[in-house]
């Protein structure tokens, strides 16, 4: 019999932060994904709602307070370690300040600009959800 593999599953939330005509877009720092291009966001934990855990992590991430809005887009996405389920939600920040914590670059991206970056797996189907918008 063959045994198969259980894969763990990471469940996340991403701020698909517009302002104006643009979207926020971070580079990844640290880890094995470090470089490529993410929607600003993180694992929600034991008790949270999506909406909670994403208010927490972009402070954490980007010291900023944001307003959650309508869910963008979920995306279910299979690394070759884990699989991934991701919820993206269209926010709008309510102050200015952004300050990259964890990230090693972060850029605002009009529609003509939303494919110049190098986007993670699990975040180009965002990416085109987003040119819709914009």
């Amino acid at each position: 019999m063959a045994e198969t593999k259980i894969r763990k599953s990471i469940e996340v939330v991403a701020a698909v932060i517009k302002k104006n005509q643009e979207i926020f877009a971070t580079q990844r720092g640290y880890g094995d994904f470090k470089g490529g291009w993410e929607f600003p966001g993180g694992k929600i934990e034991p008790g949270e709602s999506p909406e909670q855990a994403l208010i927490r992590e972009i402070k954490e991430e980007l010291a900023a307070d944001i307003q959650v809005g309508q869910l963008l887009h979920t995306v279910e996405y299979d690394y070759p370690d884990f699989h991934l389920t991701m919820h993206c939600f269209l926010c709008s920040l309510i102050s200015d300040k952004l300050e990259l914590k964890e990230h090693q670059a972060a850029r605002w991206l009009t529609k003509e600009t939303l494919n110049s970056v190098t986007w993670l797996p699990a975040d180009v189907a965002v990416a085109e959800k987003v040119k819709e918008l914009l």
